[in-house]
């Protein structure tokens, strides 16, 4: 499953995952991009079966030059949202084993993520958790973002705490999970647009 999360900000967001690629106890790749860009606004994070995941972000990749072609620009963030979930839903009867967050700016320039379940049931989240790690993440997020036992701190306000706060929840997961490793890749969307920064996590 591997694990993903999504944090967002005033006027960004930060999506975090894992590179390990597995099947049971054995390593097939440390390289795995689990995110892919789909405008110079929104991005897909994805955890499950890698077939899948492929699948399902290069399905999304086509109608987004489809509609691109048609209306001569991209996509907001809103209506790639709804099209994702109409995308799994129409896969109901057979579903992508692929549980996706789509993250990035809305037309009002704020951060936003949306978590979906495997049908293509979505609702706005302030950050979320896919994957194997999802049940440590979860926590984890809370604490930090919400003030569960904790003096409340407002992290997703501040972009360069927010990412730290991103990498040390996916190497806190790795540290338990044996299916979240490799590297914590990190993808920021802002005004700037998406890019892309990769970091070693702890190996023993």
């Amino acid at each position: 499953m591997k694990t993903c999360i999504g944090i967002a900000g005033k006027d960004f967001v930060i999506v975090a995952g894992d590179t390990r690629m597995s099947q049971g106890y054995s390593i097939l790749s440390q390289e795995y991009s689990r995110t892919t860009k789909l405008t110079d606004k929104t991005v897909i994070t994805s955890s499950g079966m890698v077939a899948d995941i492929d699948t399902l972000h290069k399905d999304m990749l086509t109608k987004v030059k489809i509609y691109e072609r048609l209306h001569k620009r991209q996509p907001d963030t809103e209506s790639l949202a709804q099209l994702l979930g109409h995308t799994l839903y129409g896969r109901r009867f057979m579903p992508y084993y692929a549980f996706n967050l789509l993250c990035g700016i809305t037309r009002s320039g704020e951060g936003c993520v949306y978590g979906y379940d495997a049908i293509g049931s979505y609702d706005t989240v302030s950050y979320g958790c896919q994957g194997s790690g999802q049940y440590m993440g979860a926590p984890l997020l809370d604490n930090q973002f919400v003030g569960h036992n904790h003096i409340v701190r407002k992290l997703a306000q501040n972009l360069p705490e927010s990412v730290d706060a991103a990498k040390d929840v996916i190497n806190s997961i790795a540290e338990r999970d044996i299916y979240t490793g490799g590297q914590v890749e990190i993808v920021v969307i802002d005004k700037n647009g998406v890019t892309y920064k990769r970091e070693a996590i702890r190996r023993d």
